[in-house]
């Protein structure tokens, strides 16, 4: 039995690390994506993980690879590809940590997971199955991911989910927003940024959104990342917003995926259903998973930057 088992993307970011003697712009390779960073944090926690996707049997493969199993994440679910490559990602950063992406996919092997690969045994051992859009891109990862999810709906694993809106690796918006909301079919708890709100629904007002995709998509919880601003919740007992933490800003990368790590692991915590957790409780969480990811993004990189259960539960029951 795992905590969490995950499906979906892994790949390599090339991250910002200064300038060489002649001036040139210098890249440090770091382990992620969405899915992977999950777990990451999860593990870091002490929870028991899986993962399940696709890389190169290359250099960035073999270091993804270990680089999961350094983490404490089972890694029998990773397929190594043998003629394609690893996908690469190189990150930009503005000021104030704020990031955007260049990616090398075409194809990359994250997205030619095929569905007879998919370890349906392990998908029904996990407590919750994790899942992002970024498998859904593009064919056969597609199909791979749709048959994870039916396996889980079939022994009732909750469910979640992260859209993680990524446009420049989408054939068009249309494409993305039309596969975007087919993933919210299958999911328990949502999570998605305030632009991803807006981009699904067409509604910039938190309270319309989220009331909007709660309904249509019978979940049990929707959580609105707003940055430095915290977290606006919708869940059947209430609905709210909960403040962030003020940190010195690095590097953002990943902090969505903290955040979410974090809340699934007070979930966990909680080992209990939905209908018993109060809204207070709920709150609670929450704000633990703020802390998490405010200490994330005052280091370079998402894996990398996870901070340990005691520097989290210090930044957090400062507040609380």
């Amino acid at each position: 039995m795992y905590d969490v088992v995950a499906l979906g993307e892994l790949l390599i970011d090339f991250t910002p690390a200064g300038k060489s003697a002649n001036g040139n712009d210098l890249f440090e390779s770091n382990p992620g994506r969405a899915p992977a960073n999950v777990l990451a944090t999860l593990a870091k926690f002490h929870a028991t993980t899986a993962f399940i996707g696709k890389v190169g049997k290359d250099q960035f493969g073999s270091f993804l690879g270990e680089t999961l199993r350094k983490n404490g994440i089972d890694t029998q679910g990773l397929i190594y590809s043998k003629g394609v490559n690893t996908t690469l990602a190189f990150v930009h950063l503005k000021e104030g940590g704020d990031r955007s992406f260049q990616f090398y996919r075409s194809p990359g092997a994250d997205i030619i997971l095929q569905e007879q690969e998919v370890d349906v045994e392990l998908v029904q051992q996990a407590k919750i199955f994790h899942f992002g859009s970024l498998s859904m891109t593009h064919e056969p990862a597609k199909t791979a991911t749709l048959k994870a999810l039916q396996a889980a709906k079939a022994k009732s694993v909750l469910i979640s989910y992260d859209p993680n809106l990524r446009p420049a690796l989408w054939e068009s918006l249309s494409h993305a927003k039309e596969t975007i909301l087919e993933g919210m079919q299958y999911a328990d708890i949502l999570k998605l940024s305030d632009e991803e709100l807006e981009f699904t629904t067409g509604m910039r007002d938190l309270e319309e959104g989220s009331r909007f995709l709660f309904e249509k998509f019978d979940l049990k919880i929707v959580l609105i990342t707003l940055g430095a601003k915290g977290c606006f919740y919708r869940f059947g007992k209430g609905k709210g917003h909960i403040a962030g933490f003020q940190v010195d800003t690095i590097d953002t990368t990943g902090a969505g995926d903290l955040f979410f790590g974090a809340f699934l692991h007070q979930f966990l915590q909680k080992d209990a259903s939905w209908e018993a957790i109060q809204a207070e409780e709920l709150e609670t969480m929450i704000l633990f998973a703020n802390a998490v990811a405010a200490l994330g993004t005052t280091k370079k990189g998402a894996i990398p930057a996870i901070p340990s259960l005691d520097e989290a539960r210090q930044l957090f029951e400062g507040r609380n």
